[in-house]
């Protein structure tokens, strides 16, 4: 088929982040920009560093994101599908938040947009204090966030938090029905109704798909059973992977220095959590060989050319070379000091191809950024900008505005994300340096939810104050996130982690071996890794020893402690993954023919159940064990206001109702007559 033009929106609303207003250039119109805008992004950061590095004792402040998916049920037919009114949603939701906002300015919620025009995100309106009970306070955010949304809902529709929608381009999937492809996508299956009209995700879509010469490829092996054709999940847009939900945690560093170490520390625990948080056993209609969506994300916004990819015969544009990944994958490079400590120690961790764009190298190490900072950002900056817009190229100060160096930094999606501090906005609050943990998979209710939120963030705490040392050689990453999408991960893989975390005299000392004994790591199941084994001490006991030295509150601790009881449960097996719970599901589902499809009535019955389940209305202790979720309703969605004045009409209808009640001798210019005695005698004689 020839290829179909794309023609980019003219304007669009003023919203958040990068989603700016403007009209986007094509690729064609970008790629004469792409090393201006490169270039200029180093820049951008070079005048950030200067500005904000020598920041120091932030406190902790942490937020988290959720991925809601906006369905529709047919009940008659017992059919799902998308229904693309995440916008219009979106926007009532914000709208009710500003109007309680300005009366109570308390627990409120933020939504912002999402690529899937069927989906939208929540957050806290303000991010969580670095206190104990601000991690009890995470599900009530989150409970208020699912009972807020469901008030917008309309007859039919759901909300439920699962990763990817079962029936995403079969048939007839979409309300308002829309045929297959348009000239963003080009796909066979998924229509660019489905993505959202802002323009910036019609641009990305096309320009990945144009940069690339050809539609992205997604294929997942089909799972195997008794009746099933072998072959592959094929899926032909970015949709099938940008359309995925996911749970993501954003922590404030206290300096620089913090954030690099989290970023590291953390990096190793991806894979470990997107296995305890598998839930995507279902792709494009088949129940599928793999239990987590990473891989599928990746391929559907993987922009490189041939030549990049590394395909025979294909030369890579202006010499760039292979990449070896795709810019939604893993960490490629360490960037604190405790993985440089030696240049043995760096080659040791850094175990991985990790391309460079050269000249940013240079730059950035002229300017006086240390090396492994300097090598991550040309790690990055070896991408080209996906979405440029009109009069927003060289017309931006470099100076006071980051564009060009987030329109880099926030494609490069990998299971972590360094974030330096945003330019500063009068009367708006200091933000400081951040790390983004991503890798983990949305789950089917708040308490899954906030448990493994919480627990990333008491992570974080028991990494500095007990200065423990996570790393090993990112090789060893890149199996475990491999093996994380295995069926079953968590009960059937063992997962590299160190084998001594705890720090000794030997890994301080600088210059040292590239290994010693504290630096080994070794195959450990993830409950060995999350209980503990030997003289390893496990990362809940170590949760446990931090909350015990901190002298946690009984209350926030009553909580706490369930969540990771929960955890411990799941590495274990005695609970399932959302995952494991869904193909059993679909399998046991009288509908379901052993041949790995699955039909729209299961596909109706698994969502109407996982929106159950989601807002406490069907128990299911496979998933929660003995944990009850609360009943999650629309009444609970908006405060009553404790009011102190009332406008003058309500008063007087109130007012006269009271008037009723009283007897005549009780009016104006009367005295005194004990009201309560006449009254009563006047029900006696009314009585006779």
């Amino acid at each position: 088929q020839g290829l179909l033009l794309w023609t980019p929106p003219p304007v669009a609303a003023c919203v958040m982040g990068l989603l700016k207003v403007g009209k986007p250039l094509s690729w064609k119109e970008t790629l004469p920009h792409c090393q201006y805008i490169r270039e200029h992004g180093v820049q951008q950061f070079l005048s950030t560093w200067r500005r904000v590095k020598d920041i120091e004792n932030d406190r902790l402040f942490y937020g988290d994101e959720i991925e809601y998916a906006l369905l529709l049920l047919d009940d008659e037919k017992r059919h799902v599908r998308v229904h693309l009114r995440g916008g219009q949603v979106m926007d009532e939701l914000n709208a009710k938040e500003s109007n309680t906002d300005d009366l109570n300015g308390y627990g409120g919620c933020t939504w912002h947009q999402e690529y899937g025009s069927w989906m939208l995100e929540g957050t806290p309106a303000v991010p969580y204090g670095g206190y104990t009970k601000s991690l009890v306070q995470v599900e009530h955010s989150m409970r208020l966030r699912r009972a807020r949304l469901l008030a917008a809902l309309r007859p039919g529709e759901i909300a439920p938090t699962v990763v990817a929608f079962p029936m995403l381009g079969v048939g007839d999937f979409v309300r308002p029905a829309a045929p297959p492809g348009g000239p963003a996508s080009q796909s066979e299956t998924v229509p660019d109704a489905c993505i959202n009209p802002h323009p910036r995700f019609g641009a990305l879509t096309a320009n990945i798909r144009d940069r690339r010469g050809g539609k992205v490829d997604i294929r997942v092996p089909r799972f195997g059973d008794a009746a099933t054709k072998a072959g592959d999940i094929a899926m032909d847009c970015m949709a099938y992977g940008m359309g995925c939900c996911c749970l993501q945690v954003t922590f404030q560093a206290s300096d620089v220095e913090e954030s690099r170490y989290l970023y590291d520390q953390l990096a190793t625990l991806a894979p470990i959590m997107m296995a305890l948080t598998a839930a995507t056993p279902i792709l494009h209609g088949y129940l599928a060989e793999t239990d987590a969506r990473w891989q599928v994300i990746s391929s559907s916004v993987d922009d490189r050319t041939p030549g990049e990819r590394g395909e025979p015969g294909a030369s890579a544009p202006g010499g760039r070379g292979r990449l070896s990944k795709s810019r939604y994958d893993s960490v490629s490079a360490y960037i604190s000091a405790l993985a440089h400590l030696s240049d043995e120690a760096a080659s040791y961790y850094n175990d991985v191809p990790c391309e460079v764009d050269e000249e940013t190298l240079a730059l950035l190490v002229r300017e006086g950024i240390d090396r492994p900072l300097a090598r991550h950002l040309a790690h990055l900056f070896v991408r080209d900008p996906l979405v440029a817009f009109e009069g927003a190229v060289t017309e931006v100060d470099d100076q006071t505005s980051v564009e060009h160096f987030e329109s880099l930094n926030s494609t490069n999606w990998q299971t972590m994300r360094w974030k330096p501090p945003p330019p500063k906005k009068m009367c708006a609050p200091h933000i400081g340096w951040r790390t983004e943990f991503r890798s983990m998979e949305v789950q089917l209710t708040d308490f899954e939810n906030a448990a493994f939120t919480a627990f990333v963030v008491l992570l974080t705490r028991v990494l500095l104050v007990f200065d423990l040392n996570f790393l090993m050689p990112l090789s060893k990453v890149d199996k475990n996130m491999e093996r994380a999408h295995t069926i079953d991960a968590v009960n059937k893989c063992k997962f590299w982690f160190r084998k001594d975390v705890v720090p000794d005299d030997t890994c301080q000392v600088e210059p040292r071996p590239s290994t010693t004994a504290s630096d080994a790591c070794e195959e450990m199941a993830i409950s060995d890794i999350i209980s503990g084994r030997g003289s390893f001490p496990g990362l809940v006991p170590l949760c446990y020893a931090y909350l015990d030295h901190i002298h946690c509150d009984a209350v926030s601790f009553k909580r706490i402690d369930q969540y990771l009881t929960f955890i411990v449960r799941r590495s274990k097996g005695e609970l399932l993954t959302p995952a494991s719970w869904m193909r059993r599901f679909v399998r046991s589902h009288p509908e379901y023919k052993q041949d790995s499809v699955v039909s729209q009535g299961i596909a109706y019955d698994l969502m109407r159940a996982c929106d159950e389940i989601g807002r406490g209305a069907r128990a299911c202790p496979e998933l929660l064990g003995e944990v009850v979720i609360d009943a999650i309703t629309t009444e609970q969605a908006y405060d009553t206001h404790l009011r102190s004045s009332v406008d003058c009409a309500t008063r007087a209808k109130v007012l006269e109702g009271l008037r009723r009640r009283a007897l005549q001798d009780d009016g104006p210019g009367t005295a005194p007559s004990a009201p309560m005695r006449k009254r009563q005698r006047s029900m006696d004689t009314l009585a006779i």
